[in-house]
């Protein structure tokens, strides 16, 4: 997905939570196809506020709108995309905390900034195990 238009917000991240977990406000633009099919050692709940976004976890494709949630259990390849022509804005909750440093490096490379202190330690390992929702393998 284009790094210029995706956008992350840290709400709590694993130093203020003793790493049980992290909350972090995501928008995802118009017709991005996000990641490919991936799976990684924490769960994954995301809650839609606006837009609606498609899940793949395992086989089974699912579309959600504002004040529904989708679940990735850790080790399920899962991934997800913004179908629509509109953007998309989610709470992305993950358990144990680690991911949201990756997300908060990213956004601050974006911006040109050095990223806060807490999102330097490393992230959780995410293993790429298909395409994007949509593409051919």
């Amino acid at each position: 997905m284009p790094a210029t238009s995706f956008r992350s917000d840290v709400h709590l991240h694993s130093e203020q939570s003793g790493g049980a977990l992290s909350v972090t406000e995501n928008t995802m633009p118009a017709g991005a196809p996000g990641p490919p099919l991936h799976r990684h050692d924490f769960d994954e709940a995301f809650y839609v506020l606006e837009g609606a976004l498609t899940f793949q976890v395992e086989d089974a494709l699912i579309t959600a709108g504002p004040g529904e949630f989708a679940f990735a259990p850790r080790g399920v390849a899962h991934t997800l995309a913004n179908q629509t022509g509109e953007p998309a804005r989610y709470l992305l909750l993950c358990t144990p905390a680690g991911f949201e440093r990756v997300l908060a490096r990213r956004m601050a490379a974006q911006a040109g900034e050095d990223p806060p202190a807490w999102a330097l330690a490393d992230g959780p390992e995410v293993v790429v195990v298909g395409p994007r929702i949509g593409e051919r393998a």
